[in-house]
């Protein structure tokens, strides 16, 4: 049983198992958002989805199109470099990292909210209002893969490689890496017109929350991070 759970563990922390649990989201999330705002002029989008597509944008590409294609590249790319790896994944530990990432995904709110005190409090009077479930849903499963794409994987890599050429000990220089990608995790919620009004019970549960994913995604791996941001979020819609 200790052999089965390592190997889980090993397996479902690597590249290739992250990788073929988040396609679902990215999927979803552009369905789901072209269907809950077909007629809209401006689409309500994840910021770091919004900032990934101006990118593409400003290079001549077709934003969404670019965004297949790089997701696209990166598969075969892990799919090529875990080629000996395809035969033996099992289709049931999909099934066990989403139950594991929605047990983090209560246990993580739970654990900060007690320690803060109250859970957080959206207020009545959020832009968020103005969206229906569905695109709430939509933007749910898109913060899961986008911020966890931007936070843990690039912002807090990019930090790393700086702060270990100021720090000496590696340590030292992951937490403040870890530190700083969780307070702006926290502060761009409440930029933009759909942002949220600032508490400070929110910004600390938001800090707190990214910090707690920070562990998540180095412990257990992106795709497991990403599934219980995701998962996080529509539980919180779904109490709204």
């Amino acid at each position: 049983m200790t052999h089965q759970l390592r190997y889980y563990n090993n397996q479902t922390r690597g590249i290739l198992y992250s990788y073929i649990i988040c396609v679902p989201l990215l999927l979803l999330y552009e369905v789901l958002i072209r269907l809950s705002q077909p007629q809209a002029d401006a689409i309500v989008r994840i910021s770091v989805d919004v900032w990934f597509k101006t990118f593409f944008q400003l290079l001549g590409t077709n934003a969404l199109s670019a965004t297949f294609l790089v997701a696209a590249v990166i598969g075969a790319f892990i799919t090529y470099k875990r080629r000996d790896e395809l035969s033996s994944i099992k289709k049931k530990y999909f099934g066990y990292m989403l139950i594991e990432s929605a047990l983090y995904a209560v246990l993580i709110g739970t654990l900060i909210g007690f320690f803060l005190g109250s859970l957080l409090n959206i207020n009545a009077e959020s832009p968020l209002y103005q969206l229906t479930k569905l695109q709430l849903i939509a933007l749910s499963l898109g913060a899961g893969l986008y911020e966890e794409l931007f936070f843990r994987v690039i912002l807090v890599g990019l930090l790393l490689i700086l702060f270990k050429k100021i720090f000496e000990h590696h340590l030292t220089a992951y937490i403040s890496a870890a530190l700083i990608a969780a307070l702006i995790f926290s502060a761009v919620h409440y930029i933009g017109e759909f942002g949220d009004v600032f508490t400070l019970g929110s910004f600390l549960f938001r800090f707190l929350f990214g910090l707690a994913l920070n562990v998540v995604y180095v412990t257990r791996g992106f795709g497991i991070a990403a599934w219980t941001h995701a998962i996080y979020d529509l539980l919180v819609i779904s109490f709204m």
